[in-house]
């Protein structure tokens, strides 16, 4: 069981999180304001459905790095794969992804049932559920198949779509049944700091990558160009969720309570700093986990911030 929990990954699940908290909490905001009520039951499937992408994500990334070699060439670096050091099998794993496929289609039909179906929203429905079907083969896609798109340079794309805009204007959408073009702003705050990750973890890895043809985009920059492209991540979310706030007037409203997620500013800057040192790839590796974690806290605060009374 200890060799299933580190494939899971635990430490990947703040972040996945993050982008549902701010789309649902954003909602409710909203919700409450108009007069309506919100269904916290959307909110705690919503974040069950992402969890299970994350950890069927985290098992199909070790079992198509494990199979195509990848991992075997970083089986001595921090982060060790359970197939490619043998713990847990090809097979296993391979099933261990076909039951996370179905749990996760299982969980997203149940989600889009609570927030479409009741309501007899049967367009918005198959959409979503063609949405859902979407984030599964991406989640899958990264590492298998016979032209992965992580081993083509396009996994920052892939995880700003999904882990950003689909994750917060998705899980927004849910509750109010409208799209704002606002939202645009903190699904790239949360995109852009879920490719800051994924960023970091290719950095890491781009010697081991560049020996297995994993063609990552932090590789095609080079370990230089990709520190910059990580600076310019961390630097521009806390100032877009800014904007946000200020677009919809709350520092005239008086709820000065929602721009209490600033003070991450200075977590990040000392992040931030701490990253620009590095000459080590391998060192990269701590911040992937602080990342992650102030990307939930700053979710959380912006959660709170709006929904203070």
């Amino acid at each position: 069981m200890n060799d299933w929990i580190k494939a899971a990954r635990l430490r990947t699940l703040p972040l996945s999180m993050s982008g549902i908290i701010v789309g649902s909490f954003i909602a409710r905001w909203r919700i409450l304001e108009e007069g309506g009520t919100w269904d916290w039951r959307i909110f705690l499937v919503a974040l069950l459905v992402t969890l299970l992408y994350q950890i069927l994500s985290n098992f199909a990334n070790d079992y198509g790095d494990g199979i195509k070699g990848t991992d075997k060439l970083r089986a001595n670096e921090a982060e060790q794969r359970a197939v490619a050091s043998g713990r847990i099998t090809a097979l296993q794993m391979r099933n261990a992804v076909i039951l996370f496929v179905v749990l996760s289609l299982i969980a997203t039909v149940a989600l889009l049932y609570l927030a479409f179906f009741r309501e007899n929203l049967m367009n918005e429905f198959y959409i979503f559920v063609g949405l859902g079907i979407a984030c599964i083969l991406a989640a899958v896609g990264y590492t298998v198949g016979k032209k992965p798109y992580g081993y083509l340079g396009l996994g920052d794309v892939f995880v700003f779509i999904f882990f950003g805009l689909v994750s917060v204007c998705g899980s927004y959408f849910l509750f109010t049944k409208t799209f704002h073009w606002d939202m645009l702003l903190p699904a790239t705050a949360i995109g852009m700091l879920s490719a800051s990750v994924l960023n970091l973890n290719n950095m890491r890895d781009i010697e081991s990558d560049a020996l297995s043809g994993k063609k990552t985009l932090a590789l095609r920059l080079g370990f230089k160009k990709a520190m910059v492209y990580e600076i310019i991540l961390l630097q521009l979310p806390l100032l877009l969720i800014l904007v946000f706030m200020m677009m919809n007037g709350l520092h005239t409203k008086g709820n000065y309570y929602a721009f209490i997620f600033f003070i991450l500013m200075f977590p990040l800057m000392a992040v931030r700093r701490r990253i620009m040192q590095v000459k080590d790839p391998k060192e990269l590796d701590p911040f992937l986990k602080q990342i992650g974690v102030l990307t939930l806290v700053m979710s959380l605060m912006v959660a709170f911030g709006l929904n203070y009374f």
